[in-house]
């Protein structure tokens, strides 16, 4: 069974953050101090790191994410088609039954 690509590119982009980091942190003493400038090398690191490397998980995940909505889009247009369907059936069956309105049904609503 091959994992989502969504899951693959969040793991490999969280690889490319934590391992500059650890890197930094372990190996540059002043980065255990500014633990915070290590989190910001490490961020532009791993963006660079995901620019030049995962393109092809990227447009995996972008690919699934963009089916998944079509899918969803298209199920929904085919039950609100449907809905339109049964609507117009309706309004087919209103026209067509006779109405009987110029003859008034109750003694009260005859006017003198």
């Amino acid at each position: 069974m091959k994992p989502a690509p969504l899951f693959v590119y969040s793991v490999l982009r969280l690889l490319a953050f934590l391992v500059p980091l650890a890197i930094l942190w372990f190996f540059f003493p002043i980065f255990r101090e500014f633990w915070w400038l290590a989190a910001i090398f490490a961020a532009l690191i791993g963006t660079s790191i995901s620019l030049l490397f995962l393109r092809r998980p990227l447009s995996e995940a972008s690919t699934t994410i963009y089916e998944r909505r079509q899918e969803r889009a298209s199920a929904g247009q085919e039950d609100a088609d449907a809905e339109d369907a049964v609507i117009d059936e309706a309004a087919q069956v209103d026209e067509a039954a006779p109405t009987d309105e110029a003859a008034p049904t109750d003694e009260t609503d005859v006017k003198s």
